[in-house]
This record gives structure tokens, sequence and C-alpha cells, in this order.
């Protein structure tokens, strides 16, 4: 079981990067069924029974075989990225399910699992939005680029054997702080993704032709990417919220104190209030939607620290959450 949960982490990494490449074909071949405007000069009519001179525009010109041509690969390519985003997907969650069943447990003992677990919730949840919101099938460009980094990331650098976990992680509340952290931190993997779109369309929208703006050329419209980051994020905080809280009750049971100021708790509580403060900044007026979509990203960051950096860096009571 542990060496095809092994295998099948690697085909999901080739079939996410199958789908990077189809959704740049997709991105590179432009909007679909672009139509040439051809200006030419109207005509006047002058006959019998028309009085005065009326104006009528000349009809628009055909579309060129090579746009209509181009415009159907592009839709072939979006479809390819988005069947292979699903397949990698399926393979993903299999290749948990099977080191869960290799390992007699919940997969999420170590560093290397917990990475493998939020990228599928974050793939798994981007699924869903897509489903509500095909015209949004563009951003699945730099959804699967951020998967195939993370995933690749994960089986070549943070890979160890299964192990039996530690006694400190014996307990029902391993099951329910550690998939809620999961859950809300795959939801803010996601959408950390939109975030970073919308600074860049709303960039180019404002007439920024430099990079990185002019890659937010065919992307959603600003305002449809700021909307799914504040609704992202809105779902999310409330289960990172409680799961901080189930994290506290579980620190009481097992060290006898609730909070210590232990490095990952520590970085926890940044995110919560790094968090806090871009939902509070979006529900302000007076705040502007791009500086309040940095606290989003910022919020990110914190993340990553806490879920890398702490766990590289730093010891503390949650060290056994690391590479080992």
């Amino acid at each position: 079981m542990s060496a095809l949960s092994d295998n099948l982490v690697t085909f999901a990494i080739l079939t996410y990067l199958i789908a990077m490449i189809s959704h740049a074909v997709e991105y590179a071949l432009g909007n679909a069924r672009t139509r040439v405007a051809v200006a030419s000069p109207a005509r006047e009519l002058v006959g019998a029974g028309v009085g005065g001179g009326g104006v009528l525009p000349e009809p628009p010109a055909p579309v060129p075989p090579s746009a209509d041509a181009s415009a159907r690969r592009a839709r072939i390519a979006g479809l390819v990225a988005v069947g292979a985003t699903a397949l990698a997907a399926v393979l993903h969650l299999a290749a948990l399910v099977t080191r869960g069943l290799a390992a007699d447990r919940m997969p999420w003992g170590n560093m290397y699992e917990f990475v493998l677990t939020v990228t599928f919730i974050g793939v798994a949840a981007w699924l869903v939005v897509l489903w509500k919101r095909p015209s949004l099938r563009k951003l699945g460009l730099f959804l699967t680029l951020v998967m195939v980094l993370l995933v690749a990331t994960a089986e070549l650098v943070l890979y160890v054997p299964i192990v039996p976990l530690v006694p400190a992680l014996n307990s029902y509340w391993f099951v329910i702080h550690v998939s809620t952290i999961v859950f809300a931190s795959g939801i803010f993997l996601l959408g950390a993704v939109p975030a970073v779109g919308f600074l860049m369309r709303n960039g180019y929208e404002q007439g920024k032709r430099s990079f990185p703006y002019t890659l937010a050329k065919r992307l959603p419209g600003a305002v449809g990417l700021e909307r799914l980051t504040f609704a992202l994020h809105a779902f999310a905080f409330p289960v990172f919220t409680f799961a901080v809280i189930a994290g506290a009750i579980w620190a009481e049971a097992a060290w006898g104190r609730p909070w210590g100021w232990d490095p990952k708790e520590t970085w926890a509580f940044i995110s919560w209030v790094v968090y806090a403060g871009y939902l509070h900044a979006r529900a302000t007026p007076s705040v502007k939607r791009n500086v309040a979509t940095w606290l989003a990203v910022l919020g990110f960051l914190t993340m990553l620290m806490n879920l890398f950096g702490v766990n590289i860096f730093f010891t503390g009571l949650h060290s056994y959450g690391g590479l080992s």
C-alpha cells in the first residue's frame, strides 16, 4: 500500500503538469471566437422613396478561419485541462487513502502527509468552484501551477516513510483539530490564487502593462476575482478559528495548559490576526479592495511560514509534526 501511494502521488504530479500545460495552451490562444473589426466607411443611401440621406454601416467582417480554428483549439485545451485536473484530484485522493490504509491511521501524521492533504482540499474546492462558475476556468493555470509546485515539493523534499503516531497524537482531538486545520488551510490555499489574480488583473484594468500585470490579460474581471477571494476566506476563517480553539482544548488535556506560545501556536495566532484583519478591512468601505486583498496574501504567507518555516527552523512541542 505504501509503494502504491507513492506511485499514485507521482502520477498525480504528472497529471497536474498536463493540466497546467493544457491551461497554458488555452491561455496563450486567447479568448474564444474573437471577431476582427474592420473599419469601413458608411454608405450614403440615395434612392427612390428614401428622403434625405440615411447612413447604413457596413456589416461586420466575417470571422477569419484561422481565428475560428484557434478558438476551437483553445476550447479543447481548456476542456482537457479541466479533465486532467479532475483526474489528478482522483489520483491525489487515492494516494491519501492508500497512505492512510498502509499506516492504519489518518494520513496527517507528518509534514509530508499534511501538505498532501492540504493541497487535495485546495484542488477539490477548486473543482467545486469551477462547477459553479465555469467562467473562471482560466484561473486554473495558476491553481495547477501551485499544485505542481507544492505536491512535487512534498514528494521530492518532504517525503518520509510511514511511521506510527507518537503517543501525544493518539487522541480523538487529533482528528478534530488536525482535520479542521487541514480543511481551512486548503481553502486558504485556494483563496490565495484569486487574491493574487485580482491584484494583477486590477492593475491591468487600471492601465498597467508591465510584468506581472500583463499575465492577467485573459483572467476573468477583477470584480469577480475579488468577490471569490472574499467568499473563500469568509468560509474558511470560522473553520480555522474553531481549529485553533480545538487545539487549545487539546493542549490543556495533553500538556496541562491551553496556550504556551509554542512557535506553531504563535504563528497560528499571527495567521488568525492577519486573516481577521483582512475580513475587517474588506467590510470597511473606506479601505480599498486592493489594500484589503494584500492582507489576504500576507495571511497566506504566514500560513506557509507556519507550515514550512516553523517545522524546519524551530523546535517546540509541535516538532513531531515536522519532517519526521
